[in-house]
């Protein structure tokens, strides 16, 4: 059986915790940050949990992850 192959677009965007849940790194954070608001940046610096309804598709798309 052929090795499977990696989707790089969620292996760059996803980790997986010891726990076995996937973080994300919350949109927006780039650049223009001067015209949103300190609650709004602040949220942004934590990192985003995936729901657990997601994994299924996540494993599938990395499967040596």
């Amino acid at each position: 059986m052929p090795k499977l192959k990696t989707r790089k677009s969620i292996a760059k965007r996803v980790k997986r915790t010891a726990t076995g849940k996937y973080t994300y790194t919350k949109p927006g954070r780039r650049h223009l940050m001067t015209g949103k608001g300190g609650k709004r940046k602040r949220q942004m610096r934590k990192d985003g949990v995936l729901q657990p309804c997601m994994d299924q598709r996540i494993k599938k798309a990395l499967p040596y992850g």
